[in-house]
């Protein structure tokens, strides 16, 4: 046991927390990073809300507002939004596109999301990606644009109004919309007005295909360990949203890019060589945005263990904005907007030193210069609930 111990790092819960904060760039602001450096630190950044995607790496920025996020998306098309991890939408570096794509075109999708009357064939699917793909070549369409070409190239099946939505029923093919972005057809566009667009990443990677799978998963298990580790198979598949058995797979085939370590007694894996901690706990407090909590839990940490206390009943259990005190989840905040004025309710689920309390200002100052807006903290309840 003694020389099992001398060879596998054993790291704590404590250490952990403080190398996740480090790596997201959130115990210190990078002075040099661009948006889309940031974003492949976190591996991916998760953008259902753009406004909170702006604010997340906006926070990990010395300096930066949601207007260098806005120009890597839109002017130098650094950063692409389109489907990722999960299904959901996501920001990944331009660059790192088609490992990404290659990747997420690798994990098995899971069986029967739909009812037999609904679901698309395998082959159907197929059909609807490439046209998809086709259609938005050299154009930047909505939806309702989208759907009409889609059925168009296909045939009327993929438009029978099958699916429920938020308001009546959608067509057939929309169930493979976000497939369309993880297999590199589709990615977001600029909005039009009020409308949401879409396009083909070809037009800004003409030179676009699919990298060599194992590649692709090689880069996205290390990026994944990088930002998140050390994590277990069981957490990178919640993570991916990934069968158990095949990361477990996954982590087998590529031993050599891995590394055992232990937490608190527990086997997990980091990327090889990077072994390294900080030398202090976690100390600050950080008010994150809407799904980025959500991802500093996913990530891998036991909810147990990130949502102390009084966290657990009222935090856990919705997609919150999460104030972090010292590595941990110690509250909740809320914003409300109105023109340039930002209302900004900070509820701590801890007990506040003077000198905390005058950091949550600072830090509500920062976010009020990142979204380009005069906030005003209040420090109370946070009487709506968590984002859908």
């Amino acid at each position: 046991m003694s020389g099992r111990m001398s060879q596998v790092p054993c790291f704590t819960w404590s250490q952990v927390c403080a190398r996740r904060l480090e790596r997201h760039a959130l115990s210190t602001p990078s002075t040099t990073a661009r948006p889309a450096d940031i974003v492949a630190a976190m591996a991916g950044t998760h953008a259902q809300v753009l406004s909170a995607a702006e604010l997340a790496i906006g926070l990990r920025m010395s300096g930066a507002t949601r207007v260098d996020v806005r120009t890597a998306l839109w002017s130098e098309q650094s950063l692409v939004k389109t489907f990722g991890q999960r299904g959901t939408v996501h920001l990944f570096p331009t660059r790192d596109l088609p490992l990404w794509v290659a990747a997420l075109s690798a994990v098995p999708e899971p069986k029967f999301s739909h009812p037999a009357h609904i679901r698309l064939s395998e082959e159907q699917t197929a059909e609807v990606v490439a046209a998809v793909g086709d259609a938005l070549k050299d154009a930047e369409l909505t939806i309702d644009e989208l759907s009409e070409e889609v059925i168009h190239r296909t045939g009327p099946w993929a438009g029978d109004l099958v699916i429920p939505g938020f308001q009546g029923l959608w067509p057939r093919w929309r169930q493979a919309l976000h497939l369309a972005g993880m297999r590199g057809t589709l990615c977001f566009g600029p909005n039009r007005g009020r409308k949401v667009t879409y396009t083909n990443p070809a037009r800004w990677l003409p030179d676009l295909a699919p990298a060599d799978p194992q590649d692709a998963l090689r880069h996205v298990l290390t990026s994944y360990l990088h930002a998140y580790g050390p994590a277990t198979p069981q957490q990178f598949a919640h993570w991916l949203n990934a069968p158990v058995r095949w990361a477990a797979d996954l982590f087998a085939s590529l031993a050599d890019a891995l590394q055992p370590v232990e937490v608190e007694g527990s086997p997990a894996w980091v990327a090889a060589g990077d072994t390294a901690m900080p030398d202090t706990p976690p100390r600050g407090l950080h008010l994150l945005p809407y799904f980025d909590g959500y991802a500093y839990r996913v990530g891998n940490q036991p909810p147990q263990l990130l949502y102390p206390g009084d966290a657990r009943e009222r935090v856990l259990r919705g997609n919150f904005q999460v104030l972090i005190v010292d590595g941990v989840v110690g509250g909740l905040w809320h914003q409300r907007r109105s023109g340039r004025k930002l209302a900004v309710t900070v509820e701590s689920l801890v007990q506040l030193s003077a000198a905390q309390r005058s950091e949550i200002e600072h830090r509500v100052a920062r976010i009020g210069e990142i979204l380009e807006a005069t906030p005003q903290l209040t420090f109370g309840p946070v009487t709506v609930g968590g984002h859908a």
